[in-house]
């Protein structure tokens, strides 16, 4: 997964306070602010918020990247642990001792970094 501008500026307010100049162009040029948002009384007020720098956006950007891609052993260890069920079943017939085996080799092969 490769983290967009859109995606970093989606994660900093959760009313719709921006919109783009070009909605084919998402780049930081084409950021402005709405004018109006809609409050939790479905109110619509001046927007309160202020655009982020462009600076500022990169880092959010490369973060969530960043986050991302740090946690792909883990993505990678729930892809080929067993069914929550099979798990249980492995403790039931064989003991926590085998089942802890069975997991120990996932998590060996996909280790934290």
């Amino acid at each position: 997964m490769t983290f967009t501008l859109e995606d970093y500026i989606c994660r900093l307010h959760t009313d719709s306070w921006y919109t783009w100049t070009d909605s084919s162009n998402k780049v930081y040029v084409n950021l402005a602010l709405a004018p109006k948002i809609m409050n939790v009384a479905g109110d619509l007020i001046d927007n309160p918020h202020s655009l982020p720098s462009e600076s500022d956006c990169n880092a959010g950007v490369a973060a969530l990247q960043a986050d991302w891609d740090g946690k792909a052993y883990a993505r990678s260890r729930e892809a080929e642990y067993p069914s929550m069920a099979d798990q249980l079943d492995d403790i039931y017939h064989n003991g926590i001792d085998a089942w802890k085996a069975t997991i120990k080799t996932t998590k060996d092969k996909y280790p934290k970094p």
